[in-house]
Protein backbone atom coordinates (compact mmCIF):
# COMPACT_ATOMS: atom_id res chain seq x y z
CA UNK A 1 0.00 0.00 0.00
CA UNK A 2 1.51 3.17 -1.01
CA UNK A 3 1.84 5.96 1.27
CA UNK A 4 0.25 9.12 0.42
CA UNK A 5 1.12 11.73 3.03
CA UNK A 6 3.14 15.19 2.48
CA UNK A 7 4.44 17.13 5.00
CA UNK A 8 3.80 20.91 4.72
CA UNK A 9 5.07 24.00 7.16
CA UNK A 10 3.97 27.03 8.32
CA UNK A 11 5.70 29.55 10.32
CA UNK A 12 4.61 33.14 11.90
CA UNK A 13 6.32 35.55 14.47
CA UNK A 14 5.11 35.31 17.80
CA UNK A 15 3.80 38.19 20.13
CA UNK A 16 6.26 39.67 22.53
CA UNK A 17 6.67 38.57 25.66
CA UNK A 18 5.23 35.67 25.78
CA UNK A 19 7.17 32.41 26.97
CA UNK A 20 7.37 30.86 23.76
CA UNK A 21 8.49 34.02 22.13
CA UNK A 22 11.33 34.49 24.40
CA UNK A 23 12.44 30.60 23.67
CA UNK A 24 11.78 30.70 19.61
CA UNK A 25 10.69 33.56 18.19
CA UNK A 26 8.54 31.98 15.48
CA UNK A 27 5.68 29.43 16.06
CA UNK A 28 6.14 26.88 13.70
CA UNK A 29 3.60 23.91 12.56
CA UNK A 30 4.40 20.80 10.86
CA UNK A 31 1.73 19.09 8.93
CA UNK A 32 1.70 15.20 8.05
CA UNK A 33 -1.88 15.26 5.35
CA UNK A 34 -2.53 12.70 3.18
CA UNK A 35 -2.25 14.42 -0.58
CA UNK A 36 -5.67 12.69 -1.80
CA UNK A 37 -8.08 14.53 0.64
CA UNK A 38 -6.06 16.83 2.59
CA UNK A 39 -6.91 15.32 6.02
CA UNK A 40 -4.98 16.19 9.04
CA UNK A 41 -2.58 12.90 9.95
CA UNK A 42 -0.34 13.84 12.21
CA UNK A 43 1.20 17.40 13.38
CA UNK A 44 4.09 19.18 15.57
CA UNK A 45 4.35 22.57 17.14
CA UNK A 46 6.86 24.50 18.47
CA UNK A 47 4.28 25.79 21.55
CA UNK A 48 5.71 25.93 24.69
CA UNK A 49 3.65 23.90 27.35
CA UNK A 50 2.98 19.92 26.21
CA UNK A 51 -0.89 20.90 26.99
CA UNK A 52 -0.91 23.12 23.99
CA UNK A 53 0.99 20.75 21.59
CA UNK A 54 -1.33 18.18 23.10
CA UNK A 55 -5.11 20.43 23.10
CA UNK A 56 -3.60 21.42 19.30
CA UNK A 57 -2.47 17.97 18.26
CA UNK A 58 -6.21 16.10 19.59
CA UNK A 59 -8.25 19.38 17.49
CA UNK A 60 -6.52 19.38 14.43
CA UNK A 61 -5.61 15.24 13.69
CA UNK A 62 -8.99 14.20 11.17
CA UNK A 63 -9.35 17.39 10.30
CA UNK A 64 -9.41 18.92 6.45
CA UNK A 65 -6.47 21.76 6.01
CA UNK A 66 -8.68 22.16 2.88
CA UNK A 67 -11.04 23.35 5.61
CA UNK A 68 -9.25 26.21 6.79
CA UNK A 69 -12.51 27.99 8.08
CA UNK A 70 -13.54 25.31 10.13
CA UNK A 71 -10.40 25.10 11.56
CA UNK A 72 -10.29 29.32 11.93
CA UNK A 73 -13.27 28.54 14.28
CA UNK A 74 -12.48 26.10 16.41
CA UNK A 75 -9.13 27.89 17.50
CA UNK A 76 -11.67 31.18 17.83
CA UNK A 77 -14.41 28.81 19.93
CA UNK A 78 -11.85 27.22 22.18
CA UNK A 79 -7.86 28.36 22.17
CA UNK A 80 -7.42 31.64 24.68
CA UNK A 81 -3.21 31.03 24.75
CA UNK A 82 -1.69 33.95 23.25
CA UNK A 83 -0.02 32.20 20.48
CA UNK A 84 -3.82 32.06 18.67
CA UNK A 85 -2.93 34.64 15.43
CA UNK A 86 0.47 33.57 15.12
CA UNK A 87 -1.01 29.29 15.07
CA UNK A 88 -4.04 30.30 12.72
CA UNK A 89 -2.06 32.07 10.24
CA UNK A 90 0.90 29.34 10.48
CA UNK A 91 -2.15 27.24 9.31
CA UNK A 92 -3.42 29.54 7.04
CA UNK A 93 -0.11 28.91 5.24
CA UNK A 94 -0.15 25.35 5.34
CA UNK A 95 -3.45 25.42 3.90
CA UNK A 96 -2.22 27.62 0.96
CA UNK A 97 0.94 25.44 0.42
CA UNK A 98 -1.31 22.22 0.47
CA UNK A 99 -3.70 24.10 -2.18
CA UNK A 100 -1.11 24.68 -4.59
CA UNK A 101 0.49 21.33 -4.41
CA UNK A 102 -3.08 19.97 -5.62
CA UNK A 103 -2.83 22.68 -7.95
CA UNK A 104 0.30 21.38 -9.43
Amino acid sequence: MQNNNIFITGYAKLPAGITAQELYTVVAIGLLIDRENGDIVDLDCTLVTSTAKRFVRENLVGMKITNYDEIESLFNERYYGCAKKALLFALKICNEKFNEIKAN
